[in-house]
């Protein structure tokens, strides 16, 4: 294999320098192939970087106002007006020890009417002893320090012309109704507008008060796991840790994932892989078909070359493998410039976010950036095969060309 990849060598790095005679002819269509290939990785990488971005950004961002998994009282209704179960401090320490667990954090919700002068909005007051989402998130003001204290969306606070340090009555609707004045501590934005104009962060304290709960009662237990791709696997671990049991006031326990609360959104975020697959296979074929007509081309413009290599006794096998390994160096080069071009737009995105989205359709301000080296390798390793082996079939074309004729034509 040696001498084969030896003269490819020569041929392709002659091509370079402009003196391969015949072979100076197929020169534009192997640049025109070799700009397929950049071409067809960078459209693939950038395809997978935004994807990946996007289904990671929505993701969590769900995640963030519920958990991963939530453990509830078997009871409930579906609604934000919920039964509640007893959190004790063995049950905490038993869910966190759970393989995959990365937290556990009690909840408490609340529905009510959120109400100004001029105009008035339904809301879930919620209150957790894990607030670092809203932390991430607070773009005024600060996190609330009182039970009087609350968080508010921007979206909200324009939607009631309120600001921070303002005042308003929440009014929460019982057999009687009841009202609290709060006070806006700060406010913050994640785009999603879905939940932003839901959600009220308040005192978990101040909302066992409005349910007349104990101070070891909560609506719920919200679970954070490490790794999303174990989802269904943890979530078995937690209701096998919990089915079966009751509390100390006869509540049995309910366990729900975020994907069962959410089916719709996931259900469109699956969609997108079809969209990723359709993409590759897209690119894949313009950049085979791009490379086979480059090698194509090589072949015939080195008819000489053949027919002088087939005379002095080079069998079929022995010029494929030339040409293909000139071809791989074709492959390569493209591959090479296609993952430049495709790095540094998912760079120059994930960086300086140059390129805006509509929040009120897709739930993020821009276009957003995730990526996995592993993901990387597995598309240019796959790329890379996929390409040579589509190759084999035109480089059998130099079992046709005849040095006797080739003789003769000369």
């Amino acid at each position: 294999m040696r001498t084969e990849i030896e003269i490819a060598k020569r041929l392709h790095f002659a091509d370079k320098a402009g003196s391969s005679g015949d072979r100076r002819i197929a020169r534009p269509a192997v640049r025109v192939a070799v700009g397929g290939i950049a071409l067809g990785v960078a459209v693939m990488i950038v395809t997978l970087a935004v994807v990946f971005g996007f289904k990671q950004t929505i993701r969590d961002k769900i995640i963030g106002f519920g958990g991963h998994i939530q453990v509830v009282n078997f009871d409930n209704n579906n609604t934000y007006e919920m039964k509640p179960i007893l959190v004790t401090d063995s049950l905490l320490g038993r869910l966190r020890s759970l393989r995959g667990v990365s937290g556990a954090a009690s909840f408490c919700t609340k529905p009510g009417i959120l109400k100004t002068d001029d105009a008035f909005e339904g809301v879930v007051l919620k209150g957790t002893d894990d607030p670092s989402f809203f932390a991430r998130n607070l773009t005024a003001g600060r996190m609330p320090q009182s039970p009087q204290e609350v968080l508010l969306s921007e979206r909200l606070c324009r939607k009631l012309r309120l600001a921070v340090d303002s005042m308003f009555y929440c009014y929460f609707v019982e057999d009687e109704v009841r009202v609290r004045r709060l006070c806006i501590c700060g406010t913050y934005n994640t785009d999603f507008a879905d939940y932003d104009d839901l959600f009220v962060l308040g005192d978990i304290d101040m909302i066992r008060r409005l349910n007349r709960w104990e101070t070891n009662q909560a609506s719920g237990i919200e679970i954070r796991i490490s790794d999303f791709g174990r989802l269904r696997q943890v979530a078995d671990e937690v209701y096998f840790a919990t089915a079966n049991r009751m509390d100390d006031a006869g509540n049995a326990y309910f366990t729900q994932t975020v994907e069962d609360l959410n089916p719709t959104i996931f259900a469109w975020l699956r969609l997108l892989d079809m969209n990723v697959i359709v993409i590759i296979i897209l690119m894949l074929a313009v950049s085979a078909m791009n490379i086979i007509s480059g090698l194509i081309i090589l072949i015939l413009g080195s008819v000489r070359t053949i027919g002088l290599l087939k005379s002095l006794g080079a069998t079929n096998a022995f010029i494929r493998r030339i040409f293909l390994t000139d071809a791989a160096f074709l492959v390569l080069e493209g591959m090479v410039v296609g993952n430049l071009i495709g790095l540094a737009l998912c760079w120059l995105q994930y960086s300086c976010h140059p390129v805006p989205l509509d929040p009120a359709s897709y739930y993020v301000s821009y276009v957003p950036i995730a990526w996995t080296w592993g993901s990387w390798a597995i598309l240019n390793i796959g790329t890379l095969l996929l390409i040579m082996l589509i190759l084999l079939l035109p480089a059998s074309i130099v079992s046709r060309i005849s040095p006797a004729k080739v003789m003769r034509w000369e």
